[in-house]
């Protein structure tokens, strides 16, 4: 930690934009978590229900086990919704981390470069290949075409795997910007910190979601699947989750021990173990289902969605936490920074104030009209002498004229607008014109 924090402060710190932020950094460090949350609960629900998808798919292969080829059909037309959620919902959070973390968020952005330039490309061709597997799924449920439909939608999986895994990557290296010397690309990005530990919580997460989204899905009157009751769904679903939460058990503290020290505080603790607390709790209610007896699944689905809500809540929040306290030195060297260049422009501005800006002349002003306009006879355009004919005491015309000249004669160029140099100069240059043009 300590070599750290010097490489740190042997780095060139960057000053910060002189820019307001539209709202208090303190509100918009809370609306990025509310609104990661959101989002990533959309994302969850994407990346997981893809992967339950293929797999059912796959076992629905075997005769005798088509049904699971229509669970995965009934399942996947909740990805197409959910992964539109998903891009939606993501707006909120990346306008506030852009607002919040500018520096940090846009330097881990240029490390990993053409990975992060991928994201829409790959988003794209998620989207399309997952409404191909959709719409082709009954024209394509047999023979050898199976095996081209089986292929699309496990393509369209594995780009919704890759699509956060880059996204993950660069939230995880802002949080180190002492290591930003050693980044040299997406790949050596994937050095630093803990990316695979934090990319492994992140799918069991989803998995766990999506499973009980479809413990509730399917649980409807109005959502049956042939060859299942709603009673063989539910603990299905019920099953996976619990599979799912459980491994976290050994996914959670992985990924704690392996975070660097710089962020680890006794906040972060304090929001991490109770949160754990409740996750167990969740895992034992699950477990009850799965064994239970049928004519208990209809029962405390909602304690089990509120339980998982304040354990993903309090992971959110420890989430940012450990961010806090990972960029605090960087964050107050840039504030130093930023303070120390306001005081060197605002000397530099208090020295030189009471040097007097020359006003410049009506010769000079007029000038500019001198490269296209002669005395008595025509250069680009006419000549002064018609000029002040025609404006003849009316040098307020040749202001209007000035600021939004049109086009009169065909055999002359259009004259460009001069409204840049304001009414005052223009009224200097329109008096000079009327005082000294040939008469």
């Amino acid at each position: 930690m300590n070599l750290l924090l010097t490489t740190l402060a042997e780095m060139p710190v960057p000053r910060d934009l002189p820019l307001p932020l539209p709202l208090p950094a303190t509100l918009l460090k809370v609306l990025l978590v509310l609104f990661f949350l959101v989002h990533i609960l959309f994302v969850n629900l994407t990346v997981g229900a893809s992967l339950l998808v293929t797999i059912f798919e796959f076992m629905g292969r075997k005769p005798g086990r088509e049904r699971y080829d229509d669970l995965a059909l009934a399942f996947a037309k909740t990805v197409t919704v959910n992964k539109s959620l998903a891009v939606v919902m993501g707006i909120g959070p990346l306008l506030c981390i852009n607002l919040v973390y500018t520096l940090q968020w846009y330097g881990a952005n240029a490390l990993t470069g053409h990975a992060w330039l991928l994201i829409i490309p790959l988003v794209t061709t998620a989207f399309l290949l997952t409404y191909l597997h959709k719409y082709q799924w009954e024209s394509w449920r047999h023979g050898r075409r199976k095996i081209l439909h089986l292929a699309t939608g496990a393509a369209a999986t594995l780009l919704f795997l890759c699509i956060p895994f880059i996204f993950l990557a660069n939230a995880n290296l802002m949080l180190f910007p002492g290591e930003w010397e050693k980044v040299i690309g997406f790949f050596s990005a994937l050095q630093v910190g803990n990316v695979l530990p934090r990319y492994l919580h992140f799918l069991l997460a989803s998995v766990a979601l999506s499973s009980l989204f479809g413990a509730w899905w399917f649980w409807r009157e109005d959502a049956p699947v042939p060859g299942f009751t709603r009673e063989q769904l539910r603990r299905t679903f019920y099953g996976v989750a619990a599979a799912a939460t459980a491994c976290q058990f050994l996914a959670g503290p992985l990924l704690l021990l392996t975070l660097p020290g710089i962020g680890i505080t006794g906040r972060l603790y304090a929001i991490i173990i109770p949160s754990a607390a409740l996750g167990l709790l969740t895992l034992l209610l699950l477990l009850k289902k799965w064994h239970g007896p049928d004519s208990e699944l209809g029962r405390e689905h909602g304690l089990i969605w509120i339980l998982f809500s304040v354990v993903v809540l309090g992971m959110g929040s420890g989430r940012h936490a450990y961010r806090e306290a990972a960029l605090a030195t960087q964050t107050a060297a840039i504030a130093e920074r930023s303070a120390a260049y306001e005081k060197a422009l605002a000397d530099f501005n208090e020295s030189h104030h009471e040097q007097a800006i020359p006003t410049e002349s009506p010769e000079q002003l007029f000038a500019t009209c001198g490269a296209c306009h002669a005395p008595d006879h025509r250069l680009v355009g006419p000549p002064l002498q018609e000029i002040a004919r025609i404006y003849a005491n009316n040098p307020a015309g040749i202001v209007a004229w000035a600021k939004a000249p049109g086009k009169k004669r065909p055999d002359y160029p259009q004259m460009p607008p001069f409204a840049h140099l304001g009414d005052d100069k223009l009224r200097l240059i329109a008096d000079y014109l009327l005082a000294t043009a040939p008469k």
